[in-house]
């Protein structure tokens, strides 16, 4: 965020690195309040990055008549965080790259290092139609520039053989046609890894690795939390009960979470056979979580509702609950609208209850079925028929939630 984004031109490289070794450098001899650090240094390369601007008064941002320095710098920090962010993002849906959630660090994937080596020496760092906006975008708009490694045959086939040497292809085959064989083994691969996961966690061998992600959710020290609180979900959920778990987030080639579900369909979709139910996560809290969230949420459960043409419920899972979602949530509860399929059970959870749920699951002496999950999203129907409003309905449905096993 603070170096990485001043690498506009590839020969400032050496002076990018310089940076970074004299910030690990300060770092060492600061020891104690690495947030307050932290935030000195980037406020002192803002400044140098910015100073034509500051010195002559350029300083008043969009969308605000603030001139301050202050805000100016604020405003910058903030969009430096947001590009870094896509950045990062940008390379981990290369599937070339890993990230440690823990250690917040990024690295090359060991299985994808001759392919990255192949790509940095078929490029050329020079910059190219400087002066052509039409052709620098249609080499923008080129799929089939750079060259990877994929698009050289004879590489494709060593690659092939070398990770699937059970294949048997014709040697006529076109490049496209190995390319193709080649994307299906990689995917049935991740699914057969996905299949031993879902295995595992059913037999509760990764009761601990959840309870312990989701004590880092908590606490905030992992890199991607909402990734992280969406996989975590997954995989308590799949533990939690039988059925169909599906999670609708994106996995690279070796199972690992790589990104977020796509925002027109719900975060995890569970089948239980007489009836479904869709799980939403989010991370967001006060009142940006019921802009964000409230009808998004009661349009992906309409969604399965007429896809599968059963009853389905809707878990509404965050760290700290708004007041104005329980309020939504509780009011769909009564209202039946026909874009919605009628009226709609969603029950917001605190994260904490909802790890809660997952330990009584586990420590229960018998193994929960799908018709516990269905009793509690009906006794949410129930409390909403028979409490006053929807402050007695969520506490109610709290309480239900931290015994939602006993009988």
């Amino acid at each position: 965020m603070i170096f990485g984004l001043q690498l506009v031109d590839y020969k400032q490289f050496d002076t990018v690195v310089s940076k970074i070794e004299n910030f690990r450098n300060a770092k060492a001899q600061n020891q104690g309040n690495y947030k307050r650090f932290r935030s000195e240094y980037l406020d002192a390369e803002l400044q140098l990055i910015y100073s034509a601007d500051i010195t002559s008064g350029n300083t008043k941002t969009r969308e605000t008549n603030d001139a301050s320095i202050a805000k100016f710098l604020k405003t910058k920090a903030s969009n430096l965080r947001d590009y870094a962010d896509a950045c990062v993002r940008y390379l981990r849906a290369t599937g070339l790259i890993n990230i440690s959630h823990i250690g917040k660090s990024v690295s090359i994937a060991l299985e994808k290092i001759q392919e990255v080596d192949y790509f940095l020496q078929h490029t050329n760092r020079e910059p190219c139609f400087v002066n052509d906006e039409r052709q620098y975008v249609s080499y923008l708009g080129n799929a089939t520039t750079p060259a990877l490694l994929t698009d050289n045959r004879e590489l494709l086939i060593q690659k092939i053989r070398a990770e699937f040497p059970h294949i048997e292809y014709n040697e006529t085959l076109t490049l496209q046609q190995l390319k193709d064989i080649f994307a299906d083994e990689l995917e049935n691969r991740k699914e057969q890894i996905l299949t031993k996961q879902v295995t595992a966690i059913k037999n509760y061998r990764m009761f601990e690795d959840i309870n312990t992600t989701f004590d880092q959710i908590t606490a905030n020290s992992l890199y991607d939390n909402p990734l992280m609180l969406e996989w975590n979900t997954w995989r308590a959920i799949t533990m939690l009960d039988g059925g169909n778990i599906k999670a609708n987030l994106k996995f690279d080639d070796f199972g690992n979470p790589m990104s977020t579900a796509q925002g027109n369909m719900a975060d995890i979709v569970c089948d239980y056979d007489t009836f479904g139910l869709t799980v939403e996560v989010t991370m967001q809290g006060g009142q940006r979580q019921y802009e964000s969230e409230s009808e998004p949420v009661a349009r992906h459960l309409a969604k399965i509702k007429r896809e599968t043409n059963k009853p389905a419920y809707c878990l509404f899972i965050a760290p700290n609950i708004n007041t104005s979602c329980i309020a939504h949530f509780y009011a769909l509860h009564k209202m039946n609208i026909i874009y919605y399929g009628g009226t709609s059970t969603i029950v917001p959870l605190p994260l904490n209850v909802f790890i809660k749920m997952v330990q009584d699951s586990h420590n229960a002496n018998y193994i929960p079925e799908p018709k516990h999950i269905q009793q509690f999203f009906e006794h949410s129907n129930e409390l909403a028929n028979t409490t006053n409003n929807e402050v007695e309905w969520y506490n109610g449905i709290i309480q239900k939630a931290l015994n939602w096993l006993i009988e």
